[in-house]
């Protein structure tokens, strides 16, 4: 004895299911697909330009001085990871401290150094860096831009003996010197006019 195999129609409203449900329909793959990545590349442009590259992916950088062009494009900044202050230059890492106020006098004196050669230049820096100038400072004396004037002076000093060392001898600068107050400018600087010669996007 045969059955008679019974044929099961679809139900009213079933579609073919060869796509993405949007809640109402299906949406062809393809199309979704394409949607998405448009939405993520836009998603990315409207981003912020990271002065840091991800060095933790557990431990991300806090920002907390920048130095940028009068494009917006990060020359140099200053970040916080963990309890360890980094300094990067032209994309480059430069040296890390516990004591990011010589950085920043750093940053200082490579901005006055674009702005003797034309270029606009801003530093911006967190209530952070300045609270800890203002402790220092009052340690001896000084007032919070007398302190960090003076630091950018020893770092103007010491970037012009090197220079002169170098021209003299005929030597290149070693561009992993620098951290802490002690570090002279001088590698920095040559980072940073590396950087320029570099195309950006």
């Amino acid at each position: 004895m045969h059955r008679r195999r019974r044929d099961r129609s679809p139900l009213r409203g079933d579609r073919p299911r060869n796509g993405v449900y949007n809640g109402r329909d299906f949406a062809d793959e393809t199309t979704v697909s394409k949607t998405s990545k448009a939405k993520r590349d836009k998603r990315k442009k409207q981003q912020p330009q990271r002065a840091f590259t991800r060095l933790d992916r557990e431990q991300p950088i806090a920002n907390h001085a920048v130095l940028q062009d009068e494009n917006g494009r990060v020359l140099a900044a200053i970040g916080l990871q963990g309890r360890q202050w980094l300094l990067a230059v032209g994309g480059q890492s430069m040296g890390n401290a516990d004591n990011p106020v010589p950085m920043l006098a750093m940053l200082k004196h490579l901005a006055n150094l674009q702005e003797q050669e034309g270029n606009t230049i801003t530093l911006d820096y967190s209530a952070q860096l300045q609270q800890m100038i203002d402790v220092l400072a009052a340690a001896e004396s000084k007032t919070a831009a007398e302190y960090l004037d003076a630091l950018v002076a020893e770092f103007a000093e010491q970037d012009n003996t090197q220079r002169s060392d170098d021209d003299h001898a005929g030597t290149e600068h070693n561009a992993n010197a620098i951290a802490g107050a002690d570090a002279t400018a001088s590698n920095a600087t040559d980072a940073l006019h590396a950087d320029d010669t570099q195309p950006h996007t």
